[in-house]
């Protein structure tokens, strides 16, 4: 009597080991890799150089100073430049002149925004087209009209309030909110507006939770400019103590820093002191600037 043999269904042959689930083989993998790392270390070595030079007692601008003696590594260009401008008023005005920046520009572009992508009113596309057209004119145009405005017709020559107004609407946070209320599904508000809520609950309860990528983006690109800004605030106040840390940055190089005993050390002393924040909070929220499926709050 014969065996019958049961034939198993034949299977597909197995992945080539050597491809990964994204099709890549492991060379192109690694090589992918060593790509990414050595832009990553160009990228960061400019930063790594301004910490290493704030450190050295001595200026070394050779390719050896990029891996100095310890022995020549010392925290006496931070009280060097400390002593000249106060580092700590410095940031402290930073931060009054970059926050109150970063509420107004947040709150009108949100506003703003919102009512070009979701409201309509008479006039709504030429708002938008001037918004637009804000984008192709420097701010170094404006700036003399603005600060005879400010100064003279405002009285707000060295004042906080002074340096923050012509800051305080930002066309390019407008611009990016319109275009994060537009990707929201219509229904949501809709069917807001059925149950009775108000314009400013829905935008407040649905529309905001919906565009946090958009929110850190806005903050982060508008943290940038004022931080960095020393030309306008230079304009409005000569008061050192009212002076953000850009604008004694910039006096302390013109002026003082040849008087020092490491001018060049002390120097990025001082943008080190600048650059941290920024550093420190693009680390904070480097994790949560991906956008959420907007899509997904409507079934089907």
């Amino acid at each position: 009597m014969s065996r019958t043999r049961t034939e198993r269904p034949r299977t597909a042959e197995a992945p080539d080991r050597t491809h990964r689930a994204d099709g890549m083989s492991r060379g192109q993998n690694i090589l992918r890799g060593v790509v990414l790392l050595v832009g990553a270390l160009v990228f960061l070595f400019p930063f790594y150089y301004m910490v290493i030079g704030s450190l050295q007692t001595k200026p070394d601008p050779t390719i050896a100073g990029a891996f100095p003696n310890p022995a020549n590594l010392t925290l006496d260009n931070y009280a060097d430049i400390n002593g000249r401008i106060n580092l700590l008023q410095g940031l402290l005005n930073s931060g009054i002149f970059t926050g109150g920046v970063i509420l107004c520009t947040v709150v009108f572009g949100v506003l703003v925004g919102y009512a070009l992508a979701q409201l309509q009113w008479r006039g709504r596309g030429v708002t938008f087209a001037l918004a637009l057209l804000v984008q192709v004119v420097p701010f170094q145009l404006l700036m003399i009209p603005l600060y005879v405005m400010i100064a003279r017709d405002y009285g707000l020559a060295d004042n906080y309030l002074g340096m923050i107004l012509p800051f305080a609407i930002n066309s390019t946070a407008v611009i990016i909110f319109r275009q994060y209320f537009l990707q929201i599904p219509k229904e949501l508000f809709d069917a807001a507006r059925i149950d009775g809520a108000g314009e400013l609950r829905i935008l407040r309860r649905i529309a905001l939770p919906l565009v946090r990528p958009a929110l850190l983006t806005v903050v982060l690109l508008t943290f940038i400019g004022p931080w960095n800004e020393f030309l306008w605030p230079f304009l409005i106040t000569k008061e050192a103590s009212l002076q953000p840390l850009a604008v004694s940055l910039a006096n302390y190089l013109s002026n003082v820093a040849a008087t020092a005993a490491n001018p060049f050390g002390a120097i990025l002393a001082g943008a080190c002191v600048l650059a941290g924040p920024a550093v420190l909070l693009f680390i904070l929220f480097q994790r949560h600037f991906v956008s959420s499926n907007i899509g997904s709050g409507v079934k089907g």
